[in-house]
């Protein structure tokens, strides 16, 4: 399936019309659904939105339905400015009506190879399998780094699109920083994905994703193609270089 490719004017305009899009989203999964898997991303746009969510829409979501994991954690203490988890709890989760049992964090303070196997587990506990008996998430949260990561899936470890494992430990090309992320596997099992890009240090690699061209598919965000639905809300920062 093509992406829709939807085009804002800058990141808390990218951050206020995804929100609205996402809690309308909730809205009608909730009339069919018991409950409903999120995963989100870190990152300056969910920042945003998380404000925005906090902000605009606390009571427009029955939030005890709604279950969030993580693309991807740092592995830091959740109280470490660095954790996905942290800035969401902070911005987010403590601002609305949701079970703690509702947020299942990546424990990123543990020893990664130990939690990459715990919270594979915990994922394949609570999603419903799709037709391959994959781990389906309802929504994916994703954004892309300039060198056209996603998730912390990092050109240098390209191999784990194609991994058997739910999560594997990544290892930042600049820091050396220990991440646990999800893999190409759960990614493109997703029923729904949103990437949230934006800002100009994104433009030439979106370029060349979004129209399959140079060294394309070099890049781990050029890979993610899930059967369902697939959504790029860009910035015109980020889309300077896109063909109309």
């Amino acid at each position: 399936m093509k992406p829709s490719i939807q085009k804002f004017l800058d990141n808390p305009e990218v951050a206020q019309s995804f929100a609205n899009e996402f809690v309308a989203k909730l809205q009608r999964l909730s009339t069919t659904q018991d409950f409903i898997t999120v995963s989100l991303s870190g990152g300056s746009t969910p920042k945003l939105l998380f404000q925005v969510l906090a902000d605009q829409h606390a009571e427009s979501v029955d939030w005890t339905k709604v279950h969030f994991f993580w693309g991807d954690e740092r592995c830091v203490a959740p109280n470490d400015p660095d954790s996905n988890y942290g800035e969401a709890y902070r911005l987010l989760l403590s601002k609305i009506n949701i079970p703690s049992t509702n947020i299942h964090r990546v424990q990123g303070e543990d020893d990664p190879v130990i939690e990459a196997l715990r919270y594979e587990k915990e994922i394949s506990t609570i999603l419903a399998l799709n037709k391959n008996n994959i781990p389906s998430f309802d929504i994916l949260i994703l954004g892309m780094g300039a060198d056209g990561h996603t998730a912390s899936i990092f050109p240098h470890e390209i191999g784990f699109l194609d991994s058997e494992r739910i999560c594997e430990v990544a290892t930042h090309p600049e820091s050396g920083q220990k991440r646990i992320t999800i893999t190409g596997k759960i990614i493109n099992a997703s029923s729904c994905i949103y990437f949230l890009i934006t800002g100009e240090s994104k433009a030439p690699i979106l370029a060349e994703i979004l129209q399959e061209s140079g060294n394309y598919r070099d890049y781990p965000t050029a890979h993610v193609a899930p059967e369902g639905e697939l959504f790029f809300f860009v910035d015109q920062s980020a889309a300077a270089l896109l063909d109309e």
